[in-house]
């Protein structure tokens, strides 16, 4: 048995995905579109998603370290089990085969070794929160060395007072305990895993905001980030003509404009874009 997948399996695992990869095999959506969806919110990444047929993309209910800070960066996937004592000596075993952390008390370090700038380790852990604590301060500083995102962990968190004092990270977590990991076993890294009613697969990208999870599809992460822009300078251009009250709402809170409207949207953004360029030349 392996503890991660071989590159093979992950490729043909997320398939849809046609772009680079990284080391691991996992798709690697571009930087520049993380920054996009960056931009985004739930709402936005949740109605081009629901177009495209994922219709259970989201999470919520979570607490975090950083609240309103933005979540954004590539899934590292990771799934528990309640311990069971065969089971746990045959992944102890895999791991010492594979050269990892010895002790069946470091798996959530395996986890950890894993994660690269931009990744976001994803940790499905059943919401286990007393002895279900996957990380404290000190696993939270090597994630936040490691990826400058932080994890989404269906389970516990220990040391909250020193989780929240990283900076330029944020950790999603079900609740927090004084507790440590404890009588589980990791199952598998870079596997498909379940948050809420979400299933998450390697390479995803993941959007933490105040609202909660959105996990987009490698293969649409460059769609979602393209209406994101779209719909947010549309809604600037709506809420103005609300505000000088051109248009009703009834007019504007619509999935299409009339006509007319749309060309006054086209006519105001070439605007904006005239005013940019002119500014940018100075």
């Amino acid at each position: 048995m392996r503890i991660a997948p071989s590159v093979d399996d992950l490729t043909e695992l997320t398939a849809a995905w046609t772009g680079e990869r990284s080391a691991d095999g996992r798709p690697r959506v571009c930087d520049a579109t993380l920054q996009k969806l960056a931009g985004a919110t739930t709402e936005q990444a949740w109605d081009v998603l629901r177009l495209h047929g994922y219709h259970r993309q989201f999470a919520g209910g979570w607490r975090q370290t950083h609240p309103g800070a933005i979540l954004v960066g590539r899934a590292v996937t990771a799934q528990f089990l309640p311990h069971r004592p065969d089971y746990d000596a045959a992944v102890v075993a895999a791991g010492a085969r594979e050269g990892r952390l010895a002790g069946d008390d470091r798996q959530n370090s395996w986890i950890i070794e894993t994660l690269q700038t931009g990744d976001v380790m994803v940790c499905d852990i059943f919401g286990k929160v007393r002895n279900g604590t996957v990380i404290g301060d000190n696993l939270g500083s090597a994630i936040a060395s490691r990826t400058g995102v932080g994890a989404v962990i269906d389970g516990g968190i220990r040391d909250m007072t020193g989780l929240s004092s990283l900076d330029g990270v944020n950790f999603f977590f079900r609740d927090n305990d004084p507790t440590a990991i404890a009588d589980v076993t990791l199952a598998g890294i870079n596997v498909p895993v379940r948050l809420g009613e979400a299933t998450v697969l390697p390479g995803d990208v993941i959007l933490g905001t105040p609202s909660g999870i959105m996990t987009i599809p490698a293969q649409l992460a460059d769609t979602v980030a393209e209406a994101a822009d779209d719909i947010r300078v549309r809604d600037v251009f709506g809420k103005l003509r609300l505000a000088d009250r051109t248009y009703t709402s009834a007019q504007i809170d619509v999935a299409d404009w009339e006509p007319a409207i749309e060309a006054d949207f086209q006519t105001w953004l070439a605007a904006m874009h005239k005013r940019y360029r002119h500014k940018g030349r100075r």
